[in-house]
């Protein structure tokens, strides 16, 4: 089959949870990512209107996009084991088994929960974690 004409580009990766502005946070610290203008916390007291719906991360280079949608209910992911798979999950990579353990320790004091260790993996050193809503997601070096 040939591929012709034009193509959508994809924009962003959107990742349901309970408390948007929870879930854009941790992520925003554990990438270095941006708020997009206007979705940026609101000043001490005042009520948090954007981040009650959806909320929009950008890379430093534009390049990247993350956003989160609020849902009433969420369906934890139990994978590995358990009747709810992970759905999706976003794989993070890192230059070297020194920045993995590293970053190891951010994801765990930002709030995410260890699912699997393969850091002494020789092929494909890897830590697999959930997030604060509960979605899986890797660093390896790669």
């Amino acid at each position: 089959m040939t591929e012709q004409g034009s193509h959508p580009q994809l924009c962003q990766t959107v990742l349901d949870c309970v408390d948007a502005r929870e879930l854009a946070e941790f992520y925003r610290v554990l990438l270095g990512f941006r708020y997009r203008p206007g979705d940026e916390p609101p000043a001490s007291g005042r009520p948090d209107e954007r981040g009650a719906d959806w909320l929009v991360l950008r890379a430093p280079d534009g390049g990247r996009q993350l956003a989160f949608q609020r849902v009433d209910r969420l369906a934890r992911p139990t994978w590995p084991e358990g009747p709810v798979p992970q759905q999706m999950h976003l794989d993070l990579t890192v230059p070297s088994v020194a920045e993995l353990r590293a970053q190891h320790e951010r994801v765990l004091a930002l709030g995410g929960r260890l699912l699997s260790d393969r850091s002494d993996d020789a092929e494909e050193p890897l830590f697999v974690y959930a997030d604060p809503a509960g979605h899986p997601f890797c660093v390896f070096v790669a």
